[in-house]
């Protein structure tokens, strides 16, 4: 089982939608791909802040 920093921080599929600036879907499809780990909780998904950050790292290209 995984185990969390206490201090961990879960967002809904809203909230990081919001903050990427994509729509609820995308987010969905990310995390089916495997391209965002979730967590599920009921029948929605929490998404640590650190995932996110991992996500956008490993998705960012330098201009030029």
């Amino acid at each position: 089982m995984a185990q969390f920093p206490a201090q961990a921080r879960f967002l809904t599929v809203a909230e990081v939608a919001s903050l990427m600036r994509v729509s609820n879907m995308t987010v969905y499809r990310l995390i089916r791909a495997g391209e965002l780990g979730a967590v599920r909780v009921g029948k929605s998904y929490r998404i640590r802040e650190d995932d996110i950050d991992r996500y956008l790292a490993s998705r960012y290209t330098e201009a030029g």
